[in-house]
């Protein structure tokens, strides 16, 4: 029997597991995942104050890039802000865990189902652990949902690109249906990732459009793209309101995204995820129950804590048409750095809140005024 078994290899479940071998090596923990590799296709971001000095540090070896400030651009406002962003990819994320997990990690494993101490695989086999964790990432909840699709390709330009920083958010171009923005990380001196974004209503990508868009933005930036080396996609959730009870339907540990730990706003799941792996790694004695009690705990005070974010989603999804989206984040992008910094590290004050509201708001005030309520 194996002290720890975390069911997902996703950015959550790689952390908690990496991390509770590295707090604590006399730990026998085993991560389990379906794919080939840990973390999938993914790219996962944030900026260095969404985490403490002491995160910042164990989760050093992981990060592939970090740049000392970022672009945002909407039609009537352009900004740079001097914040340190970090990305950290799929392949370093397989690459740093696997070599730390050795052969407790098990690969191409898919999971029939689990309790909170045991797994049945496919396979017939059944793992039996002092503890069970579900990472499997995010299962359907019913909470009214708004959506942050994308659609992101690497690619290798022709010749040097001449961007030094990240633009988080290009919303100058077409608005069609939703918020759009182009998001560009520059890898090197000619190869960049180059992400058409969306706030929707629905969730999915028309892949053929966003290729489309992206092969666009690079022509009008005089990016000459020589060839896509990788693409990635997906639907992030975006809670308009709800309880946090949703996620948590049956009685096994779980982490992550499925868990509800995730920013309301941005969609972003590093912080909580780091968060997550400190806290289960500090805890003791580990046990389902413990386990289970504290994560959703956790959880619930971090959803509750969150409210004047999913309030800020109804208004963008709700109250606001969708060409009159940008507008709400164009006025945001106005505000004091600090707060913009808080806002990410989901970290708002009371003060804040008042500040984000005040003035002439970007929507009419009788429908925002009708989505107060969750």
């Amino acid at each position: 029997m194996v002290d720890v078994v975390i069911v997902g290899g996703g950015l959550a479940g790689s952390l908690a597991a990496w991390h509770l071998r590295m707090v604590r090596p006399g730990c026998a923990v085993t991560l389990l995942d379906a794919g080939a590799t840990l973390g999938g296709n993914h790219t996962w971001s944030c900026h260095a104050t969404d985490l403490l000095p002491a995160s910042q540090h164990w989760m050093a070896p992981l990060v592939v890039h970090r740049w000392p400030r970022y672009d945002v651009a909407f039609p009537g406002r352009t900004r740079t802000l001097e914040h340190e962003y970090w990305s950290i990819t799929s392949s370093r994320l397989h690459d740093v865990v696997s070599a730390a997990l050795g052969d407790t990690l098990r690969l191409a494993t898919t999971v029939e189902a689990l309790t909170p101490t045991t797994v049945r695989l496919t396979s017939g086999e059944v793992i039996e652990a002092r503890v069970v964790i579900d990472a499997r990432g995010a299962a359907p909840v019913e909470v009214p949902l708004g959506w942050q699709t994308f659609l992101g390709q690497d690619v290798v330009c022709e010749t040097p690109h001449g961007v030094t920083h990240p633009m988080l958010m290009d919303a100058t171009v077409p608005q069609d249906g939703a918020f759009k923005f182009m998001y560009v990380l520059p890898w090197s001196a000619d190869q960049l990732l180059i992400e058409d974004t969306a706030y929707a209503d629905t969730p999915g990508v028309d892949a053929a459009a966003a290729r489309r868009a992206i092969a666009g933005y690079a022509q009008t930036r005089g990016w000459r793209v020589r060839e896509v080396v990788r693409e990635e996609s997906g639907s992030l959730p975006i809670p308009l309101g709800g309880a946090i009870d949703t996620f948590w339907q049956g009685d096994e540990p779980r982490i992550g995204m499925r868990a509800g730990l995730f920013h309301p706003t941005t969609g972003y799941s590093l912080p909580d995820a780091v968060a997550t792996a400190e806290h289960l790694a500090g805890m003791d004695p580990f046990t389902p129950a413990r386990v289970y009690s504290e994560m959703r705990t956790l959880a619930t005070r971090r959803w509750q804590s969150r409210g004047f974010f999913r309030l800020l989603n109804r208004w963008l999804f709700r109250a606001a048409h969708p060409s009159e989206r940008a507008r709400i984040l164009e006025q945001f992008y106005g505000r004091p750095a600090d707060l913009i910094a808080r806002f990410y590290g989901a970290r708002l004050t009371a003060g804040d809140h008042l500040r984000l509201v005040a003035g002439r708001p970007p929507v009419p005030v009788w429908r925002a005024l009708a989505h107060l309520r969750e």
